[in-house]
């Protein structure tokens, strides 16, 4: 802790600013939702069709709209659109609390979804302006925050449930009306290039989606995603076959390890990989050890209660480390690529990119599952997630060694204004 403290004084105070931020997001963030399913099934008495629709409707009104919010972002500034977003989950998790019809909880739950996909690119892309040449140690620290709320978060959550979930949604609210409140007083108001405004939003677009070794490493990095996400879908359903009722109690130990590890070993990793690897190396070195974090579980009897557990949990603390290794040398690439321009509707489509491919590998990965067990060959789920992984890493090495993670030539990377 008292590293993570130095690092982080290290930086401008926005900076700090928003190393916290993201902490305060996340611990609210995960106050609420992992107990949002089981409030509307329960007490609210959806039917399991409606809880589904209440939660596909935020995940597709961030994951969809990540690059609507980045473009905003660059047009009308990073701390506007950070404000912007948490005021409307503030209203979005205070709506959740109060609302028992569908109409409404639908309503709520866009709100939530929306106010992520304002505030997640202008986060990163002020992060990354803050930083400067530090970018890959402050998304480090930025990192550990992130991490710490997900795993403080549905601990407070489930204690203040005691209580009941109004109590809940009232909580998560109020700590975003506190940092829409802390963001107004403590962040620069700082605005987007004048360029960057007079640009129309059709312009912005194609000059992001033109960027094509911004495009390639978007789409490489696909499958690093599908694999981090495994943790809420193959994982689980793993441990409740080879646990039964147990599986969620192991379930939860699988996530406190999951951020336990990226929490404590986050600075050290970046500052290893920074002295031993090139960025592009840092990134493949992690999605590698991402694929081969499924090895242990390919190779374990699945009728072995002992030896699933001990896999299970070797899984997703390779699983942890590898993501850990990647990902600020993996945001510090988009900035390259973007060249420094529109950064935050850079990061608002790779976050589209990724989202759209996490869905596709969800449905892959669940309809593999279901073959697999009816044929006693769930090693085959693991070993696509394995050569997933290394797929991923190929890529991205393929791209560095041919010049395709340098940024693209500014005269063809640029557009007219336009509409």
């Amino acid at each position: 802790m008292t590293n993570l403290w130095r690092t982080t004084r290290s930086f401008p105070p926005a900076a700090q600013v928003l190393m916290v931020n993201q902490f305060a997001i996340n611990l609210a963030f995960y106050m609420l939702m992992p107990y949002l399913a089981a409030q509307l099934a329960g007490p609210l008495g959806l039917a399991a069709w409606a809880v589904g629709l209440v939660l596909g409707v935020r995940n597709l009104s961030q994951q969809g709209m990540f690059l609507v919010g980045g473009t905003l972002a660059d047009r009308y500034g990073y701390k506007t659109l950070i404000m912007a977003g948490c005021l409307l989950r503030t209203a979005g998790f205070a709506l959740l609390g109060l609302a028992e019809s569908l109409p409404a909880l639908v309503v709520a739950s866009a709100a939530t979804g929306f106010a992520g996909a304002l505030f997640n690119p202008a986060v990163r892309a002020y992060l990354a302006a803050e930083a400067g040449e530090r970018r890959v140690e402050a998304f480090a620290a930025f990192n550990v925050y992130y991490q710490a709320g997900m795993l403080l978060g549905p601990l407070v959550g489930l204690a203040l449930l005691a209580a009941d979930f109004t109590v809940v949604c009232a909580a998560s609210a109020a700590v975003f009306a506190g940092l829409t409140l802390l963001q107004a007083r403590a962040l620069p108001s700082g605005r987007a290039a004048a360029a960057d405004r007079e640009t129309g939003v059709l312009a912005q677009w194609r000059v992001v989606a033109g960027n094509r070794p911004f495009v390639l490493f978007s789409v490489a990095m696909i499958g690093s995603y599908v694999l981090t996400f495994q943790v809420y879908l193959t994982l689980p359903l793993a441990a409740g076959t080879a646990f039964g009722n147990s599986g969620s109690t192991v379930t939860s130990g699988l996530f406190v390890v999951s951020a336990g590890v990226a929490v404590v070993g986050q600075l050290r990793l970046t500052g290893w990989a920074k002295r031993r690897c090139t960025p592009s190396q840092a990134v493949v070195l992690g999605l590698a050890a991402m694929g081969a974090a499924f090895v242990p579980l390919a190779c374990t009897p699945p009728d072995d209660r002992r030896l699933v557990a001990a896999a299970l949990f070797a899984t997703v603390a390779l699983l942890a480390v590898g993501g850990a290794v990647v990902y600020p040398f993996e945001m510090d690439t988009v900035v390259t690529l973007a060249r420094g321009r529109l950064v935050a509707s850079h990061y608002g489509l790779y976050n589209t990119v990724s989202g759209v491919g996490i869905t596709l590998g969800n449905l892959v990965c669940g309809a593999l599952w279901d073959w697999a067990g009816d044929h006693g060959a769930l090693w085959l789920v693991w070993a696509v997630l394995a050569s997933t992984g290394a797929g991923c890493a190929l890529a991205v090495r393929v791209l560095a060694a041919g010049g395709g993670l340098s940024p693209a030539p500014r005269a063809a990377a640029e557009e007219p204004a336009g509409v």
